[in-house]
């Protein structure tokens, strides 16, 4: 009886392994492009930015002064409610992520740049600390008050902001008491639009937005003493905003 002769399993060619070492590298070098792509394109994430401070290459703040701030949208209280306030929570959380990312960018894209103007009264003033999204500096919570015509007095608006000053100088802070009034001004303040929420005022919805003035050099919050603004050194994107909790 004839012996079956079983066939040796086929073989791979010899350029195998070469072409699957080649694709794998292909695969791993697109990867990581698009992680790196990822990383520096988005700051604003905290797991990104604590990856940048381990590879030493945090964004760095621009020392603006009052002549060299980027172009942007100056509005007063009721612009600055018409514009913002009508925002829905999946608009409001892109619209965020965005004013942080020109923020830490140095407004790359002054598109997104809004100044905040109008008179304001302090409700709430304190220190920053380890804890908020920069230190050392102060941060001061106030109201808008706006005429309803030429003829009356300014009443309050439902707008908030949450004004956050980098400075080495927080005994400024002690001069400010609440019901203290404020006029904000592109020039000097320079005061961006980083963050837009809501609050409640009076059991009524409201906006609230959180500013930070990007010019440096002497700086003054209505009758306060005269102190330093610069630019903070390092930030803390996952320290959440509002910086005063309601």
């Amino acid at each position: 009886m004839p012996r079956t002769v079983e066939e040796p399993p086929p073989r791979r060619p010899a350029y195998f392994w070469w072409l699957l070492a080649n694709a794998l590298a292909l695969c791993f070098a697109i990867i990581s492009w698009a992680v790196c792509l990822h990383v520096f394109g988005n700051p604003e994430l905290p797991r990104n930015y604590e990856i940048l401070g381990k590879l030493g290459r945090l964004p760095v703040l621009k020392a603006y002064s009052q002549m060299e701030v980027p172009n942007g949208n100056a509005m007063g209280p009721k612009e600055l409610y018409k514009r913002y306030f009508g925002y829905t929570e999946d608009v409001r959380v892109k619209a965020n992520s965005l004013l942080l990312r020109n923020y830490m960018t140095n407004f790359d894209r002054s598109v997104l740049l809004t100044y905040a103007e109008g008179e304001y009264v302090v409700k709430e003033v304190r220190t920053l600390g380890s804890g908020d999204f920069f230190d050392p500096g102060i941060a001061v919570r106030a109201q808008a008050m706006v005429k309803p015509d030429d003829f009356t007095k300014a009443m309050p608006y439902p707008v908030f902001i949450d004004y956050l000053v980098s400075t080495e100088e927080t005994g400024a802070s002690t001069s400010l008491k609440p019901g203290d009034l404020f006029t904000l001004k592109k020039s000097p303040a320079c005061a961006a639009v980083i963050h837009v929420s809501r609050t409640i005022s009076e059991e009524e919805p409201a906006l609230l937005l959180t500013v930070v003035p990007i010019a440096s050099g002497l700086h003054q919050i209505g009758d306060s003493e005269p102190f330093k603004v610069l630019p903070p050194l390092k930030l803390r994107p996952g320290s959440g905003f509002p910086a005063f909790k309601d």
